[in-house]
């Protein structure tokens, strides 16, 4: 009980760390320490779509950026549609968030639908590079599809809209993102305390024994698969508002490896494990990055100690606990 009352107050102070921080930077007046949370909220929201699939589920998808991309680009489309006084999905001025959002997480929930009820039939090694295999064949097609800037990306002239809201302002769009990732955790944590979530994490552990109850593990994996994707695709709409720029390097399997990454260093499974991830992985390429390039390098090695150890991650080194729930 200990351990949980520990977990408990550190998930707090992450949560309450991550909005209180950039309230100060507005007050201050510093739009940049706005958006570095912001990036470290929306990478965050990413990430718990992964840690369904992946904390929860074992599916150790290594084409989860596709989700991400996908979800940029149907923000980056919207937007240029809107700009071109063009309709997107027959939908005159659909440069609002409330379409894009829906519509970036169905676009990425159909694409996993199709990729898990390919990927999810295998296991291990070969479920990793079936789902890299897909992720890069969606990258290629982005690259070279000219209609939406091709190699070179879309670039998004106008922020899309929130009603009554601003989002041109740092604050304001932070705010968006910081509620949609304590929703998406909130999520997180009815799944994992649903049946649903004990029947996939079951399913992790020994899909055989899971199965012979009469669940269908593949059924349940693959609804997982589809709630996970969604979620990132939600992330990559925010992303590409952010920087005002859809790129297709948002599908490299690079940024699949980050958002492992985050996952790792946070902690597996846990609530608030991507937020840790996320300010970490954050934190270093804005620390180090304007020193070198090379501060992967450094975070490579963080990510070394983690996995040597803290296994569990910086959720599950300062709270003690080592088992889900």
């Amino acid at each position: 009980m200990p351990d949980k009352r520990r977990e408990y107050a550190l998930n707090a102070v992450l949560a309450l760390g991550l909005l209180l921080v950039p309230l100060w930077a507005y007050w201050a007046g510093s739009p940049f320490t706005i958006t570095v949370f912001t990036r470290i909220a929306i990478f965050a929201l990413a990430a718990v779509g992964l840690n369904i699939a992946l904390g929860l589920g074992g599916m150790v998808s290594f084409g989860h950026a596709v989700y991400f991309g996908v979800g940029g680009y149907v923000a980056g489309i919207a937007a240029q549609h809107a700009f071109n006084g063009e309709t997107f999905l027959g939908i005159a001025g659909a440069n609002q968030m409330l379409i894009i959002w829906p519509v970036a997480m169905i676009a990425a929930g159909l694409l996993a639908a199709v990729i898990g009820a390919f990927s999810l039939r295998t296991s291990g090694i070969f479920f990793i590079m079936i789902t890299l295999a897909f992720a890069q064949m969606v990258y290629y097609f982005a690259i070279s599809w000219p209609t939406y800037g091709g190699e070179d990306g879309l670039p998004i002239y106008v922020r899309n809209t929130f009603p009554g809201l601003n989002t041109m302002r740092p604050w304001n769009l932070f705010i968006l993102c910081w509620c949609l990732l304590m929703l998406a955790i909130g999520a997180f944590a009815l799944i994992r305390a649903s049946r649903f979530g004990a029947a996939l994490m079951a399913i992790r552990q020994n899909p055989d024994r899971v199965a012979a109850v009469g669940i269908s593990p593949f059924g349940i994996k693959l609804a997982a698969f589809v709630i996970s994707a969604m979620i990132t695709g939600l992330a990559g709409a925010l992303m590409a508002d952010l920087s005002r720029f859809a790129s297709p390097a948002a599908m490299a399997w690079t940024m699949s490896g980050e958002l492992i990454v985050i996952i790792i260093l946070g902690g597996t499974g846990r609530l608030f494990g991507p937020v840790a991830g996320a300010a970490v992985l954050v934190g270093f390429e804005v620390i180090f990055g304007g020193m070198t390039e090379h501060w992967r390098l450094w975070l490579g090695l963080v990510l070394l100690l983690t996995v040597l150890f803290a296994r569990g991650g910086i959720v599950t080194l300062i709270a003690g606990r080592e088992r889900l729930g």
